[in-house]
């Protein structure tokens, strides 16, 4: 004869079983989907910049959306405000934090290469307004691809201001 009580208790076991196992299937799930959405999101915004030469020089970021620093030359710059498109030109900028420390600073470094005709320089076209920023010798830190004209169209464009970096150089203030 079965006990109707051990009946009862033997069916309740698989029941709890079987919820655990959801349970931690749920949980497995869960924890992969966090996994898989924070590894692609870092991935698409870790993006380091390249020097212009390195642009210029490396064919396979040709058709790629890359992120590029460079020194704006001034007198180049040209904003036609009817289209809402700047362009302008940037030399390569030296990412060697020694050969910064060595010419001065950032401020310095950014001079030199401006004025330096064996650099090679960067059309770039951006639609969009003219920055306040944008002048001679600002760091530009832009984002865009290469086209097959030599132009780098810029989908996102950053500026640094070298009169920001002069109070660090006093030996520049009678320059």
């Amino acid at each position: 004869m079965i006990d109707p009580s051990t009946q009862k208790v033997s069916e309740k076991l698989p029941k709890k079983k079987t919820s655990i196992t959801k349970f931690v299937i749920a949980g497995i799930l869960i924890v992969a989907a966090v996994l898989i959405l924070a590894i692609t999101s870092l991935r698409g915004n870790t993006q380091y910049y390249i020097t212009v030469d390195e642009l210029l020089t490396n064919g396979s970021t040709k058709t790629q959306n890359v992120r590029i620093s460079g020194v704006v030359i001034g007198s180049s710059i040209q904003y036609d405000a009817a289209a809402n498109l700047l362009t302008f030109e940037v030399a390569n900028i030296s990412g060697d934090n020694a050969a910064i420390e060595k010419m001065g600073g950032l401020a310095a470094v950014l001079h030199s290469a401006a004025i330096d005709p064996k650099l090679k320089h960067l059309k770039v076209s951006y639609h969009g307004s003219k920055p306040d920023l944008l002048k001679d010798e600002a760091q530009a830190i832009m984002t865009g691809s290469l086209g097959s004209d030599n132009v780098f169209y810029v989908t996102e464009l950053l500026l640094k201001c070298p009169s920001r970096y002069e109070d660090s150089l006093p030996a520049q203030a009678g320059s």
